[in-house]
């Protein structure tokens, strides 16, 4: 782990003033890391957070023999040199992005064997798309304890994914650039990382067309070369402190967000009264934003709801669900992508959330709510941060437990919060 802290104490109740630097994007930074073992050449990797999840990728990289040099300045160099193709457990359990080694290593050695993914417990999140893109391209896939992926071959094809599932893209986009002949991905998500990751593969020398867009055309090459890229901004990260600024009536600036790829968030976080200015890539939140409900026409409740991008990332709807107990009006809050990810509302209610958890998947919040200190845990990484800006705006102290979940999405959180003047410490607790 990047630190030995497991439980943050809070201290909310006060505004925050300050700046920040966007992180890179950290689902970006582990399809890239993957990426790397498709080519026996030096990749540099930029702007890559150091964060848990960044931490074991570069781990289980190790472990199938490829050399991971830090260079600082948050870059990596990766050199792949495939000795073994069994993810170790202990790593690969840890995080749902194992499961992205699949596609290279298809591709590189013809074989893969690992645990089933861990990661965010937030409701069942189905393997069976990357199965049907794999076997689609030719591999077997067995699944007993383990899971078992065998190639002698990989052949372009047309596919059509079951849905728009960013890491099946992402893994059948790996195994088909060095598949033969052409790979057309109909429904291919096309989220701002997934565009990283398939601009990486370019610059190695990979053939793909429609970037961007829900379908994909990949042209199959006998081999990729080294890259030195960069990745993006993390809009999930930057969207968070928006949400944290507003929710405490703070003035804070953001450095190196990226406009274009918080286009949805604004369209959701406008529904609430939230608005910001860009100077170039710096954005500022205004630290006396009239938080109010906008209605709909005829003065109707507004809904906020998730979707595959471009729509709303449903990685904030935990973040601006905690936003909307700070609002004055109602608004009703549609989760509609995991099945376990609104459950968190409970804590919120406890602090003295005035919200309606109406089903799984929907919340009706009120506000302003007077959120008070109350003992937390963070069940994954978006609600972990939601509770951190949920303690931060209540009045008296707060406990967050299970930070470690927290701490595999953001980069020195506690560092950076204290930098706006945030009353937060880590602690090793019980």
């Amino acid at each position: 782990m990047l630190g030995s802290m497991n439980q943050y104490l809070v201290e909310g109740g006060y505004p925050l003033r300050g700046t920040l630097k966007a992180s890179g994007n950290k689902n970006a930074a582990l399809p890239c890391i993957a990426a790397a073992l498709l080519t026996d050449e030096p990749v540099i990797l930029r702007n890559i957070p150091e964060i848990e999840d960044v931490h074991v990728m570069i781990e289980v990289f190790r472990a199938l023999g490829g050399t991971a040099e830090a260079l600082g300045g948050h870059s990596w160099r990766l050199v792949s040199d495939i000795k073994s193709c069994v993810l170790p457990s202990d790593a690969a359990e840890k995080i749902r992005a194992s499961i992205l080694f699949a596609g290279p290593l298809l591709a590189r050695a013809g074989k893969i064997v690992m645990p089933p993914p861990g990661g965010d417990v937030i409701g069942r999140r189905r393997l069976d798309t990357h199965f049907l893109a794999l076997t689609e391209l030719g591999a077997q896939v067995y699944t007993a304890d383990d899971f078992y992926f065998t190639a002698k071959k990989l052949t372009g094809t047309d596919i059509f994914l079951d849905e728009a599932s960013v890491t099946a893209t992402e893994n059948a986009v790996m195994a088909a650039v060095l598949a033969e002949g052409d790979t057309i991905l109909n429904n291919a998500a096309s989220e701002p990382h997934v565009q990283d990751l398939c601009r990486m593969l370019v610059m190695m020398g990979a053939g793909i067309d429609g970037i961007g867009a829900n379908r994909l055309v990949i042209h199959g090459r006998k081999r990729l070369g080294g890259c030195d890229y960069t990745i993006g901004a993390d809009y999930m990260e930057v969207g968070s402190f928006i949400g944290l600024a507003a929710a405490t009536r703070s003035e804070i600036c953001i450095e190196g967000a990226l406009p274009g790829d918080l286009r949805p968030a604004k369209v959701a976080f406008g529904k609430l009264g939230i608005t910001w200015e860009h100077e170039g890539r710096t954005l500022r939140v205004p630290g006396n934003l009239p938080l109010k409900v906008n209605h709909d026409l005829g003065g109707m409740i507004p809904k906020i709801d998730d979707a595959p991008w471009p729509g709303f990332p449903p990685d904030l709807t935990s973040i601006v669900t905690v936003v909307a107990t700070q609002v004055e009006g109602t608004v009703l809050i549609h989760e509609k992508m995991f099945e376990s990810r609104m459950f968190f509302v409970d804590m919120l209610i406890g602090m003295g959330g005035r919200i309606v958890l109406c089903d799984p998947h929907r919340a009706v919040v009120s506000g302003p709510a007077r959120l008070h200190g109350a003992d937390l845990r963070s069940p994954d990484v978006r609600a972990g941060m939601a509770m951190v800006i949920a303690a931060l705006c209540a009045e008296g102290n707060s406990v967050i437990s299970n930070v470690y979940q927290i701490e595999r999405g953001y980069e020195r959180l506690v560092d950076r919060l204290l930098s706006l003047g945030a009353r937060i410490r880590g602690r090793v607790g019980d």
